[in-house]
């Protein structure tokens, strides 16, 4: 599958912004999607994921109750729509999908990239 990645830009803190991420191919319901982000300087961390049917999401602490994740299968689109985003916030935002089981939170397990969507949130 090949991913594509959209929707980043620049907000001021408190802002929202919703990213997508389309999917070719037809078997995008396979997959476990998730978004990862990259801060400058920083490591790649896991920001949340979605399993394949049943839509059950998982998310990191840091964005828990300012962030949702939702798929539509349907159109092979992922989103994350972002909410009250704060300066920490600031990253590329990188989708990505797995076919291994369960709901894995390292990018190790991930095996198909989007492009990356620079996110900004200025203070």
């Amino acid at each position: 599958v090949q991913l594509q990645a959209s929707g980043g830009g620049l907000v001021q803190a408190g802002g929202s912004l919703r990213l997508s991420c389309a999917a070719s191919g037809r078997t995008f319901f396979g997959y476990v999607m998730a978004w990862f982000r990259q801060a400058p300087g920083k490591e790649r961390e896991f920001v949340s994921a979605i399993t394949r049917i049943s839509g059950d999401t998982y998310y990191a602490d840091s964005v828990y109750g300012r962030f949702v994740i939702s798929r539509d299968n349907a159109e092979n689109t992922l989103f994350l729509q972002m909410h009250d985003l704060k300066p920490g916030d600031t990253a590329v935002y990188y989708c990505a999908g797995s076919l291994r089981s369960g709901v894995p939170r390292s990018g190790r397990d991930y095996d198909y990239w989007g492009q990356g969507t620079l996110v900004t949130v200025s203070s």
